[in-house]
C-alpha cells in the first residue's frame, strides 16, 4: 500500500509525480529543487542560497510524511558543476546530524528550471510512525 505525500511547504509538483511516495514506513522523495513554495520562483543565482533552499524543501516533505530530514538513509545530489561540492558539504552539516546518509553526487549537463542543484532520496521513519 503506497501513501502520497503532499504539502504546500514544499514546492508543488510541476510534472507527472508526486512529492513523495511512502511505502510502509520507507519514504522515497522526488528531487528538489531551489522553488520558493510561495512563490514557486527560483530562490536566486546563488550557489549557496540555491542549496539552503533545497534542504528546506526537504525537511518540509520529510516533516510532512512524518519524520525529519535526519531518518533520511539516502540522498542523491545532481550539480551542474561539481566545484560547487565543498559547498554542498558545508550546507548539509547545517541539516543532517551523524550518522549521515549515504550520498552520491553526480555532476549533470541540465537540471530543471536550469537551476544549479537538485536532491533526492529516501527516507526510513522511525518504527512509531
Amino acid at each position: 500500500m503506497k501513501t502520497i505525500i503532499s504539502t504546500e511547504l514544499a514546492p508543488s509538483a510541476i510534472g507527472t509525480y508526486s512529492q513523495a511516495v511512502k511505502v510502509n514506513n520507507t519514504v522515497y522523495l522526488s528531487g528538489q529543487i531551489p522553488l520558493v513554495p510561495a512563490t514557486m520562483e527560483i530562490i536566486s543565482e546563488d550557489f549557496t542560497e540555491q542549496t539552503q533552499q533545497v534542504f528546506k524543501n526537504l525537511v518540509a516533505v520529510c516533516e510532512a510524511a512524518g519524520g525529519n530530514i535526519n531518518d533520511m538513509v539516502k540522498v542523491n545530489i545532481f550539480l551542474q558543476d561539481l566545484a560547487n561540492f565543498a559547498t554542498v558539504n558545508e550546507v548539509m552539516s547545517q541539516y543532517f546530524q551523524q550518522p549521515y546518509p549515504a550520498r552520491a553526487a553526480v555532476q549533470v549537463a541540465r537540471l530543471p528550471k536550469d537551476v544549479a542543484i537538485e536532491i533526492d532520496g529516501i527516507m526510513e521513519l522511525p518504527n512509531y510512525s
